[in-house]
């Protein structure tokens, strides 16, 4: 049987949705990946199943050249049918914005090209690093700041990673490894776990960090193979979702990050601010809400990250302070995430 395992062979299409590595197996699918494989991959599909005006699928099967469709069940069942302005279909939705040319908006927006001494690993800030665990995401969403990034360079097979795995152990600074993509949970857990292993076998890190979409979007993904390798390892487990609306967080989701507490997981939230999505104080203040009752601490507020293709998106930085500032107002400061923006070349991200 072939399964989605993301850390094996590439194939040959450029494209982030189709950047995954295949692995041939005599292990059967589980859930999770049966979900991941059946994601819906073709705009014509997508416009169908949620009912849309025809008028949209020019735009959408535009956008779909520039960077590929992908929507899991999971998610499309959290979408309004027949309403092109839901916030959550509006950020898996290709436009025809998509292809404008915009000044500032750039395929590398964070010049992470810059900053890749090693296959597969993004070094950017003092005492972290960044591995690329996963090419390929459950959902492609429109906004990402990836979406033009090159996974065909930076997908280490295990062979690979030696040399990856050899500069984080030289570098005696390093105390946190961020595992991301992509999805790192897109990979197999047998992938994960053995990964994981040779990171905790390193003295000096003591924090594992993973950025992950795929609790959200399948939550079926937080299943018994994933708890037991991450509630093994000594490491400090944190774990950063990706989470923009309220909508986005039903009870399966809500059950999947019970399970991630229960092992002792910390459970953050970064979210981008986005036009026509996330933009209001109201919105805003029922996500944080929804967030701590899911047991998941806002984090990061992120304005756009200016990527070719998502120019639609941005809310200029002064509408972005005044929206925090007036939601400080509503909420008690521990529900408050930090407004920040990545410039390349600083030392950390910028608070606004």
């Amino acid at each position: 049987m072939i399964t989605r395992s993301l850390a094996n062979v590439q194939t040959d299409s450029p494209r982030h949705a189709d950047t995954a590595l295949i692995s041939v197996s005599n292990e059967p699918q589980t859930r999770w990946q049966a979900q991941l494989a059946g994601a819906i991959r073709d705009p014509r599909e997508l416009c169908r199943r949620l009912e849309l005006d025809p008028g949209w699928l020019p735009g959408a099967e535009m956008g779909h050249t520039l960077f590929e469709v992908r929507v899991p069940e999971a998610y499309l069942s959290r979408i309004r049918r027949g309403d092109p302005h839901d916030p959550l279909l509006r950020q898996v939705l290709p436009l025809m914005a998509e292809g404008n040319t915009i000044q500032g908006f750039v395929q590398d927006p964070l010049e992470e090209s810059g900053h890749t001494p090693r296959r597969g690993l993004i070094h950017k800030y003092h005492g972290r690093v960044l591995l690329i665990a996963s090419p390929t995401c459950a959902v492609n969403c429109r906004y990402c700041f990836r979406r033009h990034f090159p996974y065909h360079e930076n997908s280490p097979s295990r062979a690979q990673w030696s040399d990856t795995l050899a500069y984080i152990h030289d570098d005696t600074s390093i105390n946190e490894v961020i595992l991301s993509g992509g999805d790192p949970l897109a990979a197999s857990d047998r992938q994960l776990g053995w990964l994981t292993e040779r990171l905790e076998a390193i003295p000096h890190i003591k924090r594992l960090r993973i950025h992950t979409r795929l609790p959200v979007v399948i939550p079926d993904r937080i299943d018994t193979e994933l708890l037991d390798w991450l509630s093994a390892t000594r490491l400090q487990k944190v774990m950063v979702l990706h989470i923009n609306h309220a909508n986005e967080i039903d009870d399966a989701v809500m059950a999947a990050c019970r399970r991630l507490k229960d092992i002792g997981v910390t459970l953050l939230n970064q979210s981008v601010l986005l036009r026509e999505v996330n933009d209001s104080i109201e919105t805003l203040a029922e996500l944080s809400e929804q967030l701590f009752e899911a047991g998941v601490l806002p984090y990061y507020l992120h304005v756009l990250d200016p990527v070719a293709g998502a120019a639609h998106f941005d809310v200029p930085d002064q509408e972005a302070r005044s929206l925090v500032e007036e939601l400080r107002t509503r909420l008690p400061g521990f529900l408050m995430p930090t407004l920040v923006r990545e410039i390349p070349g600083e030392a950390s991200k910028t608070p606004l």
